[in-house]
Parts: structure tokens; C-alpha cells; sequence
């Protein structure tokens, strides 16, 4: 038998309680896997389990999607990269939704255990990896500090309730330069994204193009804005093709580094998680080295080279 590492977050979105996991486990062995279940018990657990692991097939990881960041965190940590899967079930599931599962969990798995192994861009920040998103600017913070009794209690709509009381703050600009592709730019902005991914915080096809193997990856550089502009400004984004929409820069790129004028004061959002800092400097790059099993639902959508990995 093949063996897997599966690791899930138990306070991830909706618990994975002692059934769910147990249906897994023995869905798993039904397709010849051996499972050796990896329950995390503190921020970055994921990251320091899969750097140690030995004679591994296949790592599962089941949570949300910033356990996915710390399991492809720690892959990347290791000399013999390990095959990947991933099972959402968190609260959003924004790289869940993109690669095509349903609500199911069981369905879900045998999507992953049926799928194609695709190897896909891991963008990286100052050599941190990120999955889908990496941004800063106001309210971007809501990700990593709406309360976790919230987010349990109303889902999605959980990060919203945590968000009112963010609006009363005025809208922080950054004054920037920045260089995409070796040429130098200069501006002020109040938001910096950068993705690989056609959904951020559960809103669908923000992009229409992207594609998890074509060594790029998505810049948007939203132009200094007051408050009273920014529910005007996104729903622009969300109605109109981005590249289009007034007051925002776009670029598919595979480099990208930007200079702040001062050190911000706050964190980068990755993947949902805090990334805290002292730097004026930040660098984005793209790392070929992870692999994944994927449900086959998405892949002429998401992938330029449609050949499985052998």
C-alpha cells in the first residue's frame, strides 16, 4: 500500500469531527493508501510536520487555506518534495472553490484521489510562500482577526460582522516604488494584491485568464482612494474586467518587487494568515517545485499544459 500523510486542522471552518475523518480515512484505504492522520495543534504545526516526514506517498492536507500554506510552506522546506492533495474546510475556501469541489467532503476526496497530477506556480514573498493571495492595506486584516467563535457561528458571513467596526477607520496610502519586470515605477496606493487565483475572499472570476503553470502570476495596484471610494471602486472590480476598471494597475508578471518610502506598520495578508515584518523591501517570485493532485473538473480552465506529471 501507498501511505498518507494526512493532516487537518481540527478547528478548521465547521470541526472535522471524529466521523468525518474516520469516513476519510477508510474511503483512503478502500484506494489503497495506508493514512497516518496528523491533527495540528498550533500555528505552523502543518509546516513542521511535513518537513519531517519520512517514506511518504501523498500528503493530504484538510483545513482551510491557510493550512494549505503551511503544508506547501514545509514541503518546500524539504530536499524530496512529497505529491500533494488538498481537502477544503475552512471557512471560504478560496483555492478549494477555484480547483472545483463541491460542499461534500467525501465527494471531495475521491476528486482528489481520481485526479491528475499537475505541478503549479507557488508565488513567493521575500522567499515566504503563498498559495492564492498575497495583499496589505485597510481591512485586509479581517482575514486573520475576525474571531474564530465568529466564523464558526455565521461562516463567510462571519468576516463581514468583524468588518463594520474596521470601517471606522480612514484608508491608509502607501507611497510606493516598485519595478515590475526591471522597470522602475513610482506612485501612491491604498491596496496592493498580488494572486494566482480567479477568486479572493469568496468573490468568483476576478480574473477571466489565470493559469496555475504559466510562471506568472497577477499585480493589482489600486490607486490612492478615500473611504467614501472604496465600496464604489469594488464593485467596479467585481461588475467590469479588472484590467479595465478606473484607478487600479494591472500586470501578469513573473517578478515584482516593491520599495515602500516608510516601513508599514501593518502585515502582509497571506493566504488569509498574518504575516508580520520590519522591511521597506519586498520581492515576488515564483517557485516551480511543488506537485498536486487535483480534481480533473478545472484543469483545461486553470492549466496551460495539460499533460499530467509523471
Amino acid at each position: 500500500m501507498k501511505k498518507c500523510a494526512f493532516i487537518y486542522n481540527p478547528e478548521s471552518g465547521k470541526k472535522n469531527n471524529k466521523k468525518d475523518i474516520n469516513s476519510l480515512v477508510n474511503l483512503l484505504n478502500k484506494n489503497d493508501y495506508e493514512v497516518i492522520l496528523y491533527p495540528t495543534e498550533y500555528a505552523g504545526h502543518a509546516t513542521d510536520i511535513v518537513s519531517k516526514l519520512k517514506k511518504i506517498d501523498l500528503i493530504i492536507s484538510c483545513g482551510g487555506d491557510g493550512t494549505l500554506n503551511e503544508v506547501i510552506k514545509g514541503n518546500l522546506k524539504r530536499k524530496n518534495k512529497i505529491l500533494m492533495g488538498h481537502l477544503p474546510t475552512g471557512t471560504t475556501n478560496d483555492v478549494g472553490a477555484m480547483y472545483g469541489y463541491t460542499k461534500n467532503i467525501l465527494t471531495n476526496l475521491q476528486l482528489l484521489i481520481s485526479g491528475t497530477i499537475k505541478n503549479i506556480d507557488t508565488c513567493l514573498i521575500n522567499n515566504k510562500p503563498f498559495v492564492y493571495v498575497a495583499c496589505i492595506g485597510n481591512y485586509v486584516d479581517v482575514a486573520y482577526n475576525t474571531p474564530r467563535d465568529l466564523k464558526k457561528k455565521y461562516g463567510r458571513f462571519g468576516y463581514f460582522i468583524n468588518a463594520i467596526n474596521e470601517l471606522k477607520t480612514d484608508i491608509k496610502n502607501y507611497e510606493i516604488e516598485y519595478y515590475i519586470n526591471g522597470e522602475k515605477k513610482e506612485g501612491i496606493f491604498s491596496y496592493i494584491f498580488v494572486s494566482n487565483t480567479s477568486q479572493i475572499g469568496g468573490f468568483k472570476n476576478i480574473y477571466d485568464d489565470v493559469k496555475l503553470d504559466d510562471n506568472k502570476f497577477e499585480v493589482i495596484l489600486v490607486n490612492k482612494m478615500k473611504k467614501s471610494q472604496l465600496a464604489i471602486t469594488l464593485t467596479s472590480v467585481l461588475t467590469n474586467n479588472i484590467k479595465k476598471v478606473q484607478g487600479i494597475e494591472y500586470y501578469k508578471t513573473d517578478n515584482f518587487k516593491v520599495v515602500f518610502k516608510h516601513t508599514p506598520s501593518e502585515s502582509w495578508c497571506l493566504d488569509g494568515e498574518e504575516l508580520k515584518h520590519k522591511n521597506k523591501t519586498f520581492e515576488f517570485t515564483i517557485n516551480k517545485d511543488i506537485n498536486m493532485l487535483l480534481p480533473k473538473k478545472n484543469i483545461i480552465k486553470l492549466f496551460k499544459n495539460l499533460e499530467e506529471v509523471k
